[in-house]
Formats: C-alpha cells, sequence, structure tokens
C-alpha cells in the first residue's frame, strides 16, 4: 500500500450578481500522472518549505499550536500550520491569487501594471523552481494571511491508487482587485461555475470530475446564498 503524502488544497468563492456564488475549478494538463486532465480545486503537496522557520516567520492569523488542534493533532505544530502555507503558495502558483499582507497588514493589491508584471515574473521563476516561496516572502516584504483560509474536510485517496494524498481542504473568499489566471504551467484553463452547474455538468465527457471534488460542491450547494456561505464558514 503506497502510504499518502500530506496535501492541501483550496475551494477559492466568491460571490455573483444573485447574491449567490461561483466557485473557481482549474483543469490539469492531461499529461498529470494523477488526475490529468480532470477538474479540481487548486492545491498540491505540502513541502517541507512550507513550515521552515523562514516562512512561518511570514505567517500571520493563526498560531501553530492552533492549526495543530484543527487537524486532530496529527502532525506537530509547525507542519500543520505548513498546510495553510502551502495552499496559499499553491494558489499563487496555480492562477496567481496572492492570499498575503503587507507589513501593516493592508491587503496585497496587484493591481498596478508594474507590480502585476513583477508578481507574475516572480510566480513563473517559483514554479520554475527558480525562486522558493520564503525569498518571495521576503524580497516582497509580504505575509501569509493565514486567517483567510477556513478549514473545510479531510479526504485520503483510496488505497487501489498508486499516487495518494492525504489532503486537507480549505475554503477562501476571492480577495477584492484580483482574478485568477485562465492558464498557467499547472492549468490547462480556469472556470468560475456555480455548485448546482458543475453538478448538472457530472456527465458531460468534456467536464470530467470526480469525488471528493463532486462531494463537496454538493455540500456547499446546500448554502443557498453568498451570505449564508460567508457566514457559515466566516470568510473576510
Amino acid at each position: 500500500m503506497v502510504k499518502p503524502r500530506p496535501a492541501a488544497t483550496v475551494v477559492l468563492v466568491r460571490a455573483d450578481e444573485k447574491n449567490k456564488f461561483e466557485i473557481l475549478l482549474t483543469r490539469r494538463p492531461q499529461e498529470m500522472r494523477f488526475l490529468g486532465g480532470y477538474y479540481v480545486f487548486p492545491g498540491g503537496t505540502v513541502h517541507g518549505d512550507d513550515y521552515s522557520p523562514r516562512v512561518l516567520e511570514r505567517c500571520r492569523g493563526l498560531a501553530a499550536a492552533e492549526a495543530r488542534r484543527i487537524l486532530d493533532s496529527s502532525h506537530t505544530p509547525e507542519e500543520a500550520l505548513g498546510h495553510w502555507v502551502a495552499v496559499i503558495r499553491e494558489l499563487f502558483e496555480e492562477v496567481g491569487i496572492l492570499l498575503c499582507v503587507d507589513q501593516s497588514g493592508a491587503d496585497v493589491d496587484p493591481a498596478d501594471p508594474g507590480e502585476k508584471d513583477d508578481l507574475e515574473q516572480k510566480r513563473r521563476a517559483i514554479v520554475q523552481r527558480k525562486l522558493d516561496f520564503g525569498s518571495f516572502l521576503v524580497a516582497q516584504n509580504f505575509f501569509c494571511d493565514l486567517s483567510r483560509l477556513a478549514y473545510l474536510d479531510h479526504w485520503v485517496t483510496p488505497d487501489i491508487y498508486s499516487m495518494r494524498f492525504d489532503t486537507r481542504f480549505y475554503i477562501a473568499k476571492l480577495p477584492p482587485r484580483q482574478a485568477p489566471l485562465s492558464c498557467s504551467e499547472e492549468v490547462t484553463h480556469s472556470v468560475w461555475v456555480s455548485p448546482g452547474d458543475a453538478i448538472a455538468r457530472i456527465d458531460r465527457r468534456d467536464f470530467p470530475i470526480l469525488p471528493p471534488t463532486t462531494t463537496v460542491l454538493r455540500q456547499l450547494g446546500q448554502l443557498s446564498s453568498w451570505d449564508r456561505l460567508r457566514a457559515k464558514f466566516d470568510l473576510r
């Protein structure tokens, strides 16, 4: 039996015009070994660097002991906090969204054209492993805002698969003045869709999607409005 790797993924949400909400789904490139060609939530493996002292010094909004409690004390405090960091790193790598603040606690605002181009160059460097995430945070004087992530669920890949992940699911609101990339090195394309519309497409050949993605979509689809979603998960 293959031992599952620790992983983290995030359900990114935004309000629509009818006070309901949409969820970001990304399609993995066909050539990827695990779920290639399928629609998933952004996320990936938790790396050791995600809970290095250098990175953890750049985290705000959640104590390591509290992160460990939320994950049922199944990790060290530092490893537990690394799951939150992994979500923020992967979200930036895959779709360019940054759940970060500056030293004053103000939201990172990538809307300025010069800032946007610079961040995109840094994102590509991180993906290409020419720049590590900790060095990026230090150079930009950014801090991971872990308070933006609400813990959602826990799934482990069944043992019939040759690649297995022990995955923690989170949910977060799209930050103001940010928009996800339509495609990237790890994403064929991204799409905003309501939970109901996504579930309605399950049997379509052009919309391959599997549990636990479908399970999470069904769970969130039971919330009838943006206000109810925000209140349930205390999204900020």
